[in-house]
């Protein structure tokens, strides 16, 4: 990956950044701060779309990076890494529903979803840190390789 090496902290940077901007939203909404917590939301939203976009086009243009710890914990590195996906995808599904609900003024709904959509984020943005932390800090990433070889091994 060579020059591209920040590519990873900076998209993992870049949800962590995205979930405190939900916090402070969800915070402006229980002030009643609407016009602050919109503009929080879809800074959050901003940030979130940064790091799709960093991460797919890493992907796509570079490759995953394969887990490079121990044999021995390879097995439970990859339920969570499958277990984190499945967790993001809900929450980006979920974030753009919570979003477009509000945005059209379906409050009745969006107040329903919203704390929901908070929820799984925070939880998105926790397990893909440790994702992270996984990959490029405790251990040396792996081989970087096509996205089904580095979660399945194959």
């Amino acid at each position: 990956m060579g020059h591209l090496a920040f590519l990873p902290t900076l998209s993992t940077l870049c949800i962590v950044i995205s979930a405190i901007f939900v916090a402070i939203g969800w915070y402006f909404i229980k002030q009643r701060k609407i016009n602050l917590h919109q503009k929080m939301m879809i800074t959050a939203a901003v940030f979130a779309v940064l790091f799709f976009t960093i991460y797919a086009s890493r992907t796509v243009f570079i490759g995953n990076t394969s887990f490079g710890g121990p044999e021995h914990i390879k097995i439970y590195y990859t339920i969570f890494l499958i277990f984190h996906i499945i967790l993001a995808t809900i929450g980006a599904i979920l974030g753009i529903r919570t979003i477009w609900l509000g945005w059209k003024k379906i409050l009745d709904k969006h107040r329903k979803l919203g704390p929901i959509t908070s929820i799984v984020w925070f939880f998105t943005a926790i397990t893909g840190v440790v994702v992270y932390i996984l990959l490029y800090v405790l251990y040396p990433g792996g081989e970087t390789t096509s996205l089904i070889k580095a979660i399945l091994g194959f």
